[in-house]
């Protein structure tokens, strides 16, 4: 690597870190998280960072006062905290997509101490689990070095503005974060007005196609490809349409059903109000139900 290349990585590092430091916070006592001003009053972080609905928040300047929980996504680990933000700035989003290959800074606060590191962007549409082990998909997978403390933190292009959220590390050197993509940047929105995201709700558990396939075959039942329903929630959604324990799910709104995460993918894609159709085998006999999804209060 030529010492131009060098120089300007410093220096980019540097002028990130002076205009964007005053932004990045600690999250709970031990800093054991990280967090970013997203708005006036408003500070972004992982909803794993927090043990309860209050933490307390460091700022770079010394001050250290307590958020509270305002909005939450907490399928997709995010939490927005309502907190005296003072003077600093909220940071903003980046101008584009993170595209593998492009160079990324992060900026954490974890520990109480404000680190900048640099590293490029190692793959997109990557996946995790969020804390209640929902798939989370289109992750961003990067090398900027980060120490324990650093989930939540801001992934930052070279003009600073924000092209993911970290989450966690991976093994070997490797990080993930979410990306700053359309939907996350409306969600955030969303949450800093106070908006809670749950996603609806089936309200059964359920059996991935090869369990499924090796119960229904001890009980003589044909071979099929689906999920099996194992308990049926009490009042749930699933319970007010008829489905029942040992109903095969093959198809939800025209998706072929293989694994439990094909049925999650279609309800992350349902709102209160909404239903959905799923096509069921009950025994050897196909049937199909219809799944309605109580509207909320309207808030």
């Amino acid at each position: 690597m030529s010492m131009d290349v060098l120089q300007a990585l410093e220096d980019t590092a540097r002028t990130t870190l002076e205009r964007v430091g005053p932004s990045v916070v600690s999250i709970g006592r031990s800093g054991r998280g990280t967090g970013y001003v997203v708005g006036e009053g408003r500070v972004l972080t992982n909803a794993h960072n927090l043990r309860d609905r209050t933490t307390q928040v460091g700022f770079t300047d010394g001050r250290r006062v307590q958020g509270n929980v305002v909005g939450s996504d907490l399928d997709g680990d995010l939490v927005v905290l309502d907190v005296d933000t003072g003077d600093a700035p909220a940071l903003v989003w980046g101008a584009d997509a993170a595209r593998t290959g492009d160079v990324v800074l992060s900026v954490t606060a974890g520990g109480h101490l404000l680190r900048v590191t640099w590293g490029q962007v190692t793959g997109v549409e990557r996946g995790f689990r969020g804390p209640r082990g929902r798939p989370v998909h289109g992750a961003l997978e990067h090398t900027a070095p980060a120490a324990r403390g650093s989930s939540g933190a801001p992934l930052l292009d070279r003009a600073g503005g924000v092209v993911g959220v970290s989450t966690h590390r991976l093994e070997h050197g490797f990080y993930l974060a979410r990306a700053a993509d359309a939907a996350l940047q409306e969600a955030v929105a969303g949450m800093q007005q106070g908006r809670r995201l749950e996603p609806v709700r089936l309200g059964v558990a359920l059996a991935p196609s090869d369990v499924a396939r090796r119960l229904r075959q001890a009980v003589g039942l044909a071979d099929r490809e689906g999920v099996l329903v194992r308990t049926v929630v009490d009042g749930s959604p699933a319970d007010a349409a008829g489905l029942a324990v040992g109903d095969l799910l093959v198809g939800a709104g025209g998706r072929a059903l293989h694994t439990p995460d094909d049925l999650i993918a279609v309800l992350d894609g349902l709102r209160p109000g909404d239903e959905l159709r799923i096509e069921v085998i009950r025994g050897e006999s196909p049937t199909e139900v219809t799944v309605r999804f109580e509207a909320d209060d309207g808030s």
